[in-house]
């Protein structure tokens, strides 16, 4: 799998004049522009909180995970224990030695943020919910979720249960991005009914707003009220994340605020489109001398308006590349500028496998370098 993208942004390029972001009444927030990885502004997004309901994302992603592994099933059974049933806060209302199908239990967790519908799971996919906390750490450092910590699959209060803004939209960006269907089916979803009970989706923008197609919300006294967002405009997806706000209505206007000041405030210019060549650099001793460079999705850089003629773009190859080359393996740099100064640099892939060439091949081309 090719690497996401992520943009390394040159500090405050003085080509550029940057949009003065609005305030936030929150904790924590982060608004990322999912086409090009840009943070396009953030207020603490390192300091370490208590996520709530948002770590239903990392159960989210473990379950879409299994499935796609195929070792759980969508319509598969997965009994409901004691600890299921009894968890405490928002609740699906599973009954105790019964079994529910997986996909009812994803909705559950998703659409009524049930914490009942998250253990059934942790424990249907690894046994117990501590084991399942083990899987969620590694899944975090795996994704480069640095500060978080999780100690359970529902978001209920512990002292070592605790992630960042950043964090979070690591790991909402690689679900939106992994799992696309599935968010799409699931995350947009207003409603769900089970055992007679009808709940609505708590994330009230889905409501108000018809460019929001996600993504959670999250409430304890200690988080405050939370928000992951993320709107579809005319093919530019950003996504907001903002904890600790001081009610329901709160997380949502301040998340349409920051959504809205992201569309407004930039354009999304597309550079390259998914698997389209950047470049084709030079591969040594391989059984091709050249290489299709490029991106696992498109390419869009946000740029303030009114720069979107000013950019331009240049690879920069890394180094000599010596085969066995990997797809999805960095071969280099695409460095963006904007009216000549430095904007942002972002790792360009091989689109494509490169094997090391026999050994004819390896001997006149170990001579060319030899002699280079």
């Amino acid at each position: 799998m090719l690497a996401p993208l992520h943009a390394v942004l040159a500090q405050t390029p003085a080509a550029v004049q940057m949009p003065v972001p609005p305030t936030v009444a929150a904790k924590s927030w982060l608004l990322l522009e999912m086409g090009s990885g840009q943070t396009l502004t953030a207020e603490k997004p390192d300091e370490r909180l208590e996520p709530a309901s948002l770590t239903k994302l990392m159960t989210a992603y473990l379950t879409f995970s299994a499935i796609r592994q195929k070792t759980l099933g969508l319509q598969q059974p997965l009994p409901v224990s004691q600890r299921a049933w009894k968890t405490g806060g928002s609740k699906m209302f599973i009954k105790v030695d019964t079994q529910v199908p997986v996909e009812d239990l994803i909705k559950g967790m998703i659409v009524q943020s049930g914490n009942d519908a998250c253990v059934a799971l942790a424990e249907g996919i690894a046994g117990s919910e501590e084991n399942f906390a083990q899987l969620m750490n590694r899944e975090a450092q795996r994704l480069g979720m640095k500060a978080s910590s999780f100690r359970n699959s529902t978001g209920l209060p512990d002292p070592n249960h605790y992630t960042t803004a950043r964090d979070l939209s690591l790991l909402a960006a690689a679900l939106i991005r992994d799992f696309p269907e599935e968010y799409k089916k699931y995350y947009s979803m207003k409603e769900f009914r089970y055992n007679n009970i009808t709940q609505p989706n708590r994330n009230r923008l889905l409501f108000i707003d018809p460019t929001v197609d996600g993504v959670k919300t999250g409430h304890t006294d200690a988080a405050g009220y939370c928000l992951i967002s993320s709107a579809l405009r005319d093919k530019r997806r950003l996504l907001s994340v903002v904890l600790g706000t001081s009610s329901d209505s709160a997380r949502a206007s301040e998340s349409q605020k920051l959504l809205n000041w992201g569309f407004l405030s930039f354009d999304g210019v597309p550079l390259y489109a998914k698997d389209q060549a950047v470049a084709t650099p030079r591969v040594w001793k391989g059984a091709q001398s050249l290489v299709k460079a490029g991106f696992s999705s498109d390419l869009l850089v946000a740029l303030p308006k009114g720069y979107a003629d000013k950019v331009k773009s240049e690879f920069v190859a890394s180094g000599r590349l010596i085969a066995p080359i990997q797809a999805g393996q960095q071969v280099g740099t695409l460095k963006v500028s904007v009216d000549g100064k430095p904007y942002a640099d972002y790792p360009v892939a091989a689109l494509e496998s490169v094997p090391a060439a026999g050994i004819v091949g390896r001997t006149i081309d170990g001579v060319k370098l030899w002699f280079n």
